[in-house]
């Protein structure tokens, strides 16, 4: 037991750490709407009906999303109860999974401080907590793909001794990727064999038996869902779970656009420090052997595949470049490692931007709170009436909720003086723990501030509606808030789902309408709709069953 503690001790120490990094706090902070909210309430909808192979959102199915990450949250709300600890712990456990998984790959890549440097890499970026810290689908989405390409790069080796082994684990997590999230989980291999295989200008060692068994894999783990699906609802299912897709790469879906550079921004300031740094990995002369420049460009492959791919798509939403965190850091912890070891020149252009733009980010967070505790200075200038409500909320800012910029700005020092002392490996390990501890302690003190500006009001009234009878009815803006808060039972009445009905109906029960402050005046013209009250942007609006 003890030898085989000694042999594992870092995976141990990651294990402890990484469970102590994700999961308190968890559910510190109500769901965000949308994304964490929909998927917490198909789940939660699930429990209701016990239909667990039908996707449903208000009741109604729900085609855009196959259901293995909602599956996780249902078995999570049942251990844990229907909340936001349950809906965000599945991944919390992909966090811990997700480090295990690059700290054992990247021991056996290059060797174990490559694999820390890597790990840390990893968990010393904004967005990776974060989204670790969510209800989102994309860390298990992201993982599996990951793990299929990784899987790739085996198959494509020569002078390896492969196995079919290695092809059906690629098909089957590439298979769970798309029970996961969709078929984009292809299209995303795929573009990246076939960049791989134009690369080697198709003199690329690959089995027909190796791509059958891919297929073969891929095929029996998505027709779990997929294949029972077309054969219980027939074609209709399919047509519009395309539909959905095609629409989401070629139209701004709900709103969500931005220009071609929005992801490569989104990488630089979220993925920083390691945005800067891997930028050294694509300007370095090769020092792999053949065996690590295999992965070495699957995962510079997997980077561009998925950052254009995602620049082209017209809905533009933050996590979609989230793919990109494994190559990103892989490649970042690259140029570390033989930079640190003196195999490659230590960039001092890199070095001062990291230094620079750290600096940046501290002194922002240093600055916020301050801002938001004399807010009446600048609100005046706001334009937009719900931003301004938002702003509006009591919410106590303290000195303490600058830590995160104050604890960054001190690792930026060590990192400074002990890059002029060339002490490299000190410098790295400072900056890295200080960006851990600055997105621990914005997380678990700014953000929840955030929620409470920008949809707690909304929230806290629904809430309020969870055990009266009555219908509740966000108008005018999309929202999934009301559904997982009110609770809502299967409705009996299909009128209800009409919005006009529920304004001007013959109602049974009484009807209450949340609106933004901007969207008010449009139940001027209604009699017997009555205003409650307003709060932080949002107006609230009652309708009693007529006499």
């Amino acid at each position: 037991m003890r030898v085989v503690s000694q042999k594992y001790s870092n995976e141990i120490l990651i294990l402890i750490l990484s469970l102590i990094y994700f999961i308190p706090f968890l559910g510190q902070a109500h769901l965000f709407d949308w994304d964490e909210i929909n998927f917490a309430e198909a789940a939660r909808e699930m429990l209701a009906t016990h239909n667990y192979f039908n996707v449903q959102i208000d009741y109604k199915d729900f085609w855009e999303k196959p259901p293995l990450f909602i599956w996780m949250q249902v078995f999570s709300m049942k251990i844990f109860g229907v909340n936001e600890f349950a809906a965000r712990f599945p991944n919390a456990m992909a966090g811990v999974v997700t480090l295990l998984t690059i700290f054992r790959i990247g021991k056996k890549y290059l060797n174990t401080q490559f694999a820390w440097f890597w790990t840390m890499c990893y968990a010393g970026t904004t967005l990776t907590l974060l989204y670790f810290k969510s209800g989102i689908m994309d860390p298990w989405f992201n993982l599996f793909i990951f793990l299929a390409i990784y899987q790739f790069s085996f198959i494509v080796e020569r002078g390896r001794e492969k196995s079919i082994w290695k092809a059906v684990l690629a098909g089957l997590f590439l298979g769970l990727a798309v029970m996961v999230k969709g078929p984009v989980a292809i299209l995303i291999a795929l573009l990246c064999l076939f960049v791989y295989i134009i690369i080697h200008r198709f003199d690329v060692p690959i089995k027909f038996s190796e791509l059958l068994a891919i297929v073969i894999a891929t095929g029996i783990t998505c027709f779990m869902w997929f294949g029972v699906q077309l054969m219980t609802d027939g074609i209709w299912f399919l047509r519009e779970f395309i539909v959905y897709q095609i629409r989401l790469f070629t139209t701004q879906d709900a709103g969500h656009g931005g220009p071609f550079f929005y992801h490569w921004i989104v990488l630089l300031f979220g993925c920083f420090p390691a945005s800067i740094l891997m930028i050294k990995s694509f300007f370095m002369r090769s020092v792999a052997t053949e065996h690590q420049r295999v992965l070495l460009h699957w995962m510079q492959i997997l980077f561009w595949v998925v950052l254009i791919l995602f620049s082209i798509v017209e809905t533009k939403i933050v996590h979609y470049s989230s793919l990109c965190y494994f190559p990103l850091t892989f490649l970042a912890a690259y140029a570390l490692y033989y930079m640190v070891h003196g195999k490659t020149r230590w960039n001092k252009a890199i070095h001062y931007a990291v230094y620079f733009i750290g600096l940046l980010f501290a002194f922002v967070l240093m600055f916020f709170p301050f801002l938001m505790k004399h807010k009446n200075a600048w609100i005046l200038y706001v334009k937009d009436a719900f931003a301004v409500g938002n702003l509006e909320a009591n919410v106590n800012w303290t000195i303490w909720d600058a830590s995160g910029g104050v604890i960054l700005f001190a690792g930026l020092m060590v990192y400074f003086i002990m890059n002029q002392q060339h002490h490299y490996r000190k410098a790295i390990i400072a900056l890295f723990v200080s960006m851990m501890f600055m997105v621990f302690f914005t997380s678990l003190l700014i953000v929840p501030k955030i929620e409470l500006i920008s949809q707690a009001a909304a929230i806290r009234f629904y809430e309020s509606k969870a055990n009266e009878d009555a219908y509740v009815q966000p108008m005018y803006f999309k929202s999934y808030a009301h559904l997982f808060y009110t609770k809502k039972k299967q409705p009996t009445n299909p009128l209800s789902y009409d919005h006009e009905w529920l304004k001007t109906g013959k109602i049974d029960k009484p009807v209450y309408i949340i609106v933004k402050n901007t969207k008010k005046f449009e139940f001027d013209k209604y009699a017997d709709i009555k205003l409650l009250y307003e709060e932080n942007g949002f107006a609230f609006f009652k309708r009693e069953i007529p006499r």
